[in-house]
């Protein structure tokens, strides 16, 4: 057994980052940067931080007599989550709360495999509305309130399993275990692991089924989450969930992109897999429900047969979507959830009605309301809320449908909690701090501690959208192949997309290469870009590099050489790339707003 002691004596201090040699440590926003695959959402345990928040307010971990904790941050009490009357008419403002700093523990393991975690958490004085988290802020706990003296010990199991990241093509064996704690003051004080031997539920499915990670500081009303990385909280046994869905999978995509053959390597007779796809599914003509969507289906639970693997079958979660016209619902996926249920008759596997009872309580709420549960200004992807409430969905359809053999012991795992979250708000995502100018958030990109470092291109097209002040968008219309649509800079490349600093003719193959460095060629074009979008560009005329680059480009590069992006007499070499410090100092000389 591993142990963890977060108190004085004890064999973590607060000053211990996490590192790969030292196999464990704190999470925080630098260690994110100095370890190159944290920045990958399935690697890093599920918490970003929103740009600004490194530069203003780094993470600092402080020790008591009760452990390792995380003080509230001004960030977090001067943008509460503010409660709007459900009438939407003002703010209810003796339901502010403070937004969370979540605290990030990682720690190695010898080998992949089935964990028992066992989280101690002693308050020295009243904790709040906590949550604990493990791997990819995975749900395993919640506990509304810890009065001083007070203990709260969670065990909790955890699968620790390789997984394929959206947009990569190879296996990532990360053997480690995180376990993250959210509260207004969140502690920890012991963590022990150990190995065990248990079934395991594997998870294939989309966006609206993944482990989603959310940015900090954290409120669940403005977090994306799937209803997998929510289900661990349902399960009272030995039993653990490996998660592999991802955003924009289909039936066809899941298994070509090399994601199925993840869990079917590794599971065992006795184990256990849930299917859930159909919103991508129906964008293509191939994989419509009775024709590639039921070949794919099928061919998943013979294989699962084969292997001696229970499987699943999840209709696919409603959308809370509505008619303009009439203003009725508008269900997209009925076809789908009626095609899951025919597989389920024809060939005897148990079906979870997710679609009926997520429809049910969307017309029950009906739009407005429905809201609530979804992400802001998204009505596909669900908040931690909704998720939530989703996996408790599943789960009370694993009871009612799973009733013989080996699917009965699958149910006899499941516990029915009272549902004590408190209802979800209407909630704005964070705002930007007061006083945080546009020459703050180009020197967010001018580490001190690295200017040296590459500017990556996602960096690069974030950095310039800011500097000519647009705002980033919350949904990504899958333009580019590399790009799904949750990772951190999605937003900034619709953005871009949307706003004509970005072009399909830059990006060859529809590929847009976002963690490449930027070139110098490629960095003054999307600046000029974003200029010419706010003022008149100066008059073309002929410079050094017009031999060098594309004809359609010309323009942009001699107004780049008159507004002093590049130098005039023609020595820059457009094809090196830029640094950290390079574009900061670019950025903040030229004058867009």
């Amino acid at each position: 057994m591993d142990k963890y002691l977060f108190t004085p004596g004890g064999n973590v201090s607060p000053k211990d980052f996490y590192t790969e040699e030292r196999g464990f440590g704190f999470i925080t926003e630098q260690v994110m940067e100095n370890v190159p695959h944290l920045m990958l959402p399935e690697l890093n345990g599920g918490f970003m931080p929103v740009p600004w928040y490194r530069l203003l307010e780094p993470t600092q971990i402080e020790q008591n007599d009760c452990g390792c904790i995380v003080r509230r941050t001004k960030t977090s009490a001067e943008n509460p989550v503010q409660h709007t009357n459900l009438n939407g008419c003002g703010t209810d403002t003796a339901s502010e709360k403070p937004r969370q700093t979540p605290l990030r523990f990682k720690c190695h393991v010898n080998a992949e495999g089935s964990y028992r975690v066992r989280v101690i958490i002693r308050a020295a004085e009243k904790i709040s509305d906590i949550r604990i988290f493990i791997g990819r802020r995975t749900l395993t706990a919640w506990q509304k309130t810890l009065l001083p003296g007070e203990t709260l010990t969670c065990e909790m199991y955890t699968e620790v399993c390789g997984i394929i990241p959206r947009g990569q093509e190879k296996i990532y064996r990360n053997l480690c275990i995180e376990v993250s704690v959210t509260a207004d003051s969140p502690c920890l004080s012991e963590i022990e692991i150990e190995p065990v031997q248990c079934p395991v539920i594997y998870i294939a499915g989309d966006s609206t089924v993944t482990d989603q990670s959310a940015e900090y500081p954290y409120s669940p009303e403005t977090s994306y989450a799937g209803w997998g990385q929510m289900l661990p909280f349902y399960i009272n046994g030995e039993m653990t969930v490996s998660n592999h869905s991802h955003s924009g999978l289909t039936t066809e995509s899941f298994r070509e992109e090399g994601h199925a053959a993840v869990p079917f390597a590794r599971c065992k007779p006795g184990d256990y897999m849930l299917f859930q796809f159909g919103h991508n599914d129906q964008k293509l003509m191939h994989l419509k429900a009775q024709d590639g969507y039921r070949a794919n289906l099928e061919a998943y639970i013979a294989e699962c047969r084969g292997k001696g693997v229970h499987p699943l079958l999840v209709t696919p979660v409603a959308r809370n979507t509505w008619r303009g016209s009439d203003g009725q619902y508008n269900d997209l996926l009925q076809e789908y959830a009626d095609e899951c249920l025919e597989i389920g008759r024809r060939l005897s596997v148990p079906v979870l009605d997710l679609h009926r009872l997520s429809m049910e309580l969307i017309l029950h709420l009906q739009k407005e309301n429905a809201k609530r549960y979804f992400y802001p200004s998204d009505y596909t992807h669900y908040n931690d809320f909704g998720a939530k409430k989703m996996a408790g969905m599943i789960c009370s359809e694993i009871r009612r449908t799973c009733t013989e053999g080996a699917y009965q012991w699958l149910a006899s795992q499941i516990v029915e909690f009272p549902d004590e979250w408190p209802e979800p708000a209407f909630v704005e995502p964070l705002q930007r701090p007061e006083g945080f100018t546009m020459e703050n958030e180009s020197a967010e990109w001018e580490d001190p501690d690295r200017p040296a470092d590459l500017l990556l291109r996602a960096e690069a097209l974030d950095m310039v959208i800011k500097r000519a002040g647009f705002f980033i968008t919350n949904v990504y219309n899958d333009f580019f192949t590399d790009i799904i649509g949750h990772e951190w800079y999605a937003g900034a490349v619709e953005c871009g997309l949307q706003n004509g600093i970005l072009t399909g003719e830059d990006c060859k193959h529809k590929l847009f290469r976002p963690l490449e460095p930027v070139t110098l060629l490629d960095f003054a074009v999307f600046l000029m870009r974003a200029y010419g979008s706010r003022k008149t560009l100066p008059t073309v005329q002929p410079c050094p590099y017009d031999g060098t680059v594309r004809k359609d480009l010309r323009s942009l590069v001699s107004a780049a050489c008159q507004l002093s992006v590049l130098a005039a007499d023609g020595t820059d070499a457009l094809d090196e790339p830029v640094s950290r410090k390079q574009g900061s100092d670019i950025c903040r000389k030229l004058k867009i707003m």
